[in-house]
């Protein structure tokens, strides 16, 4: 029994506050996270969509080449007179009988529609612009929002690692816990087998086997109750890293890095979050389009030029293919209005985010502190529970062999037990609540993953 006290006593003390070495386990989880979570998937694919979308925006400054071709058939519509025939033919009749001969026959009068018929035109057009500033704004705004993008990935990917850690810790709290409970669940069970015994020797009492039966069944209670937790956890965890939820999860001691945690509280700067990052960048971006509504006065200048063949009757020869050159120019005199108001609803829209902006800021101060609070509520329990589980363990053996040698009673010694049970648990409880503090202040101080 002595040797069950100082197994659940030394787990207790070096195995979830001890100097921290490499958790591979947990890294192995985050790293499958990382790889496996849907939701980052999908926000890996929003990255793509916004790359592409930034390609677009910079092809607009490239030569294009199209091919065009149209084909047409006509019938009626309006005409063109050529009275040739009532022109000529006086003059083609002298000369025949000037020459006595037929040389100059009788012409018909010629009516020609304009509509063509049986008419095609074909042809390759290189076009590329030369002064367009919308198409200069647009890939700066495309450039940023792949950088809002990546920013909004990294804070996903952040929450995912808190939360696989803190997944972790309850899943590592609730196993550590019921190894607690059996260990005590051994010393209960002992005890009622003793009473059982006296009682059939007829040196016992009935009302000692009933409440060493009692405490056998809360003890049963704590366990079961500690294995529910143990499954929420576990399913929890898979669930992060897309995993069947019934997959096995591996437990690994966990250390508590108190260097890395002394150096977490003295850290406030908070510019590096990817949240922050990200509102600048949506703040960047809303001051583009304002200085793309502002130059809205600015022309439009393109060139283009025109390789083709256009005739009737299919031909396809020297007099059918053409070239054209030109430049197109285009700039608004009145729309309405319709300028003006995009200036004023861009500049709207910059007001709003530097308002979300400042609230940002507020928001992050105030989580960072609220974590840091907890972190030191979280060192003093643990601090206590030390204290407490270091009295309990030394008050239980005190009574133990009391009472073994008659001098306290059975109402005593389930007491002590019950006390280093609870102080057990406490101690656990406080020492994996410090490590999720820990994992949510490296949330708020830091966005790298891993």
């Amino acid at each position: 029994m002595k040797r069950t006290i100082l197994l659940i006593v030394g787990y207790l003390f070096f195995s979830p506050l001890s100097v921290a070495k490499a958790q591979s386990i947990l890294d192995h989880y985050i790293q499958e996270g990382l790889e496996n979570n849907l939701i980052l998937k999908d926000k890996n694919i929003e990255l793509q969509r916004a790359l592409l979308t930034l390609k677009d925006a910079k092809s607009y400054f490239l030569p294009s080449l199209d091919f065009g071709a149209s084909y047409t058939l006509a019938a009626g519509g309006r005409t063109i007179d050529f009275p040739i025939g009532d022109l000529l033919n006086p003059v083609y009749s002298t000369l025949n009988q000037l020459t006595g001969t037929t040389a100059f026959p009788k012409l018909e009068n010629v009516s020609e529609q304009f509509l063509p018929d049986n008419f095609y035109d074909a042809r390759f057009r290189a076009s590329m612009p030369i002064l367009n500033t919308d198409l200069i704004y647009q890939r700066q705004i495309r450039e940023k929002q792949v950088l809002l993008s990546e920013f909004e990935l990294k804070v996903y990917q952040a929450n995912l690692v808190q939360d696989i850690k803190v997944a972790y810790f309850n899943f590592c709290a609730a196993h550590t816990a019921i190894e607690v409970i059996k260990s005590s669940q051994g010393l209960v069970e002992q005890n009622l087998r003793d009473n059982q015994s006296l009682l059939k020797n007829g040196k016992g009492l009935p009302s000692s086997v009933l409440r060493a039966e009692s405490e056998v069944e809360n003890i049963n209670a704590l366990l079961i109750e500690a294995e529910s937790r143990k499954r929420n956890a576990a399913n929890y965890v898979n669930f992060l890293l897309n995993k069947p939820v019934e997959a096995e999860v591996i437990f690994e001691d966990q250390h508590a890095d108190f260097s890395k945690l002394s150096e977490l509280m003295e850290e406030n700067d908070l510019r590096g979050r990817s949240e922050f990052l990200q509102i600048q960048t949506a703040t960047s971006i809303q001051e583009t389009a304002i200085r793309a509504s502002k130059n809205y006065w600015i022309p439009k200048v393109n060139t283009f030029a025109d390789f083709g063949s256009q005739s009737f009757n299919w031909a396809f020869d020297q007099q059918s293919r053409y070239a054209i050159w030109g430049l197109n120019l285009s700039m608004p005199i009145f729309q309405g209005g319709r300028n003006r108001n995009q200036i004023n609803r861009n500049e709207l829209g910059l007001m709003s985010f530097q308002n979300q902006k400042a609230l940002l800021e507020g928001k992050l101060s105030l989580d960072l502190q609220l974590t840091k609070n907890e972190v030191r509520s979280n060192q003093a329990s643990v601090r206590s529970a030390d204290k407490k589980l270091d009295s309990s363990a030394a008050y239980f053996r005190l009574i133990e062999r009391g009472f073994k040698e008659g001098t306290n009673s059975l109402i005593e010694f389930i007491d002590a037990r019950s006390q280093l049970t609870q102080a057990s648990l406490q101690k656990n409880i406080s020492s994996y609540n410090l490590l999720k503090s820990l994992a949510m202040l490296e949330r708020q101080l830091t966005s790298e993953t891993y």
